[in-house]
């Protein structure tokens, strides 16, 4: 077979391509994928990796929703974070604006936050800008500075530092992230609906959920697809959890409007009932909903309405979550998860009836694509050499001390999790604990 020059093959019984799981060579060279042939084809090269037939070839997953919380902050940090990412399959993070100090809503803190993450990141680490009141007049500066899009809440995140959007100011922000060609990623809980519900407090898990019903959602994601269909700009809510949404994204969808949309692993594997009260490590912002409601979620994955899944990695130091209290309205709401999102979400994958070409699709094509990262995400010529070997059929039960992220603490302790990861690849070498990074800037890559 005659082709590009390679450097290495990858032979691997299994592998995702092309939307299909199928044996494949892979040659490599400089970092890139150069060709992809059959698995006995003649790449020109006599280095190579022939993989056990057990594990099957995923392309390095990136997850587009973690809050790596540094500077500032004991809750988490770049090195932990990437080098949890890094043991979950995942080859390139990009860093949430807020639960920082400074948040990033200007070029200073992003200069901050960089140099924080500067030589310590073992994955590929972007950042997205943060939108607030106070810099709606001189938030695009970030996308000069290189951040991949923003991020904005349309109710309190809870951080003073970054205060919420109301309406008139998102549609402000929308129709200058149209001019930017840019993205805006939204926290789509409404403030005017919060201010009518009931305060979260006490131990009762089923309170919590009346504090946030589906309402809170279902009007924010009003206020982000009116804003869509006015200005032309891109929008992607993060993290729904409420299936009452659905039909508004579907409908916008079809209307041909630019929009996406996300869930995360801990609204497809727990449900209300199984939550008991005081079980604050569960509390999440929005909330992890009913049985039925989980369920349409995973249809939703199904038909597209929703694009993908992300981990929504939010952790805080113990103490923030009341676990001796248990009372819900003084825990922070937010799931530990970054490093077992691939296996937590293969687990129920497998049960509703999805294959590794879907998850693939959810946790590397698409990600990539929201962040403008379209050297990555799938396996093909003319992409990054990032890979997860991964092992779908090992059975494992989580144990939090065991994780890579700085605080243990996570809703998935003693569960039984199926799918291990077992090699990771890099810019077409294999990792070792040395490997590093690179901080994503608009397109170009510095040494991380």
């Amino acid at each position: 077979m005659s082709g590009p020059a390679v450097e290495h093959v990858i032979r691997a019984q299994r592998a995702v391509i092309d939307g299909i799981v199928r044996p494949a060579a892979i040659g490599l060279a400089d970092g890139m994928i150069r060709v992809v042939g059959d698995i006995g084809a003649d790449l020109g090269c006599a280095a190579q990796t022939v993989l056990e037939s057990g594990v099957v070839l995923l392309p390095g997953l990136v997850d587009t929703h973690v809050h790596i919380n540094d500077p500032g902050t004991d809750w988490e940090g770049f090195a932990t974070a990437t080098a949890a990412a890094l043991a979950g399959g995942i080859t390139t993070v990009v860093d949430m604006p807020l639960d920082s100090d400074p948040v990033t809503t200007t070029v200073a803190a992003l200069d901050a936050k960089r140099s924080v993450a500067a030589g310590v990141c073992h994955v590929d680490t972007g950042f997205w800008g943060g939108v607030v009141p106070d810099n709606l007049g001189s938030f695009g500066e970030l996308t000069s500075a290189g951040v991949l899009g923003f991020k904005c809440f349309l109710s309190e995140s809870g951080n003073p530092n970054f205060p919420p959007l109301d309406v008139a100011e998102f549609r402000a922000a929308m129709a200058v992230v149209a001019e930017l060609d840019s993205v805006l990623l939204v926290h789509a809980e409404s403030a005017r609906v919060l201010a009518g519900c009931p305060p979260a407090a006490g131990r009762d898990y089923g309170d919590f959920l009346r504090s946030r019903p589906d309402a809170v959602e279902q009007d924010a994601v009003r206020i982000v697809l009116d804003a869509v269909a006015d200005t032309g700009a891109r929008a992607h809510i993060v993290h729904v959890s409420s299936a009452a949404t659905l039909p508004l994204i579907a409908e916008a969808k079809r209307a041909g409007l630019p929009v996406t949309a996300e869930t995360c692993p801990h609204y497809l594997t727990f449900a209300a009932q199984s939550i008991p009260d005081g079980g604050t490590v569960f509390a999440a912002c929005p909330p992890i909903r009913g049985e039925e409601n989980r369920s349409l979620l995973w249809a939703a994955l199904a038909d597209g309405t929703l694009d993908m899944v992300v981990s929504d990695h939010s952790p805080c130091a113990p103490e923030h979550k009341d676990l001796h209290g248990g009372d819900f309205g003084r825990a922070f709401g937010g799931i530990s998860s970054l490093q077992i999102a691939l296996p937590a979400l293969w687990t129920q994958a497998v049960r509703a009836g999805f294959g590794l070409p879907d998850v693939c699709r959810w946790m590397a094509q698409a990600p990539a694509a929201l962040a403008g990262l379209t050297d990555r995400g799938v396996i093909t010529a003319g992409r990054r050499a990032d890979f997860c070997v991964f092992d779908p059929d090992a059975a494992w039960v989580v144990r939090g001390d065991e994780l890579h992220h700085r605080h243990p603490l996570t809703p998935y302790e003693g569960v039984e999790l199926t799918g291990a990861v077992r090699q990771m690849w890099r810019g077409g070498r294999v990792v070792d604990e040395n490997t590093r990074g690179e901080l994503l800037c608009a397109g170009v890559r510095e040494p991380a």
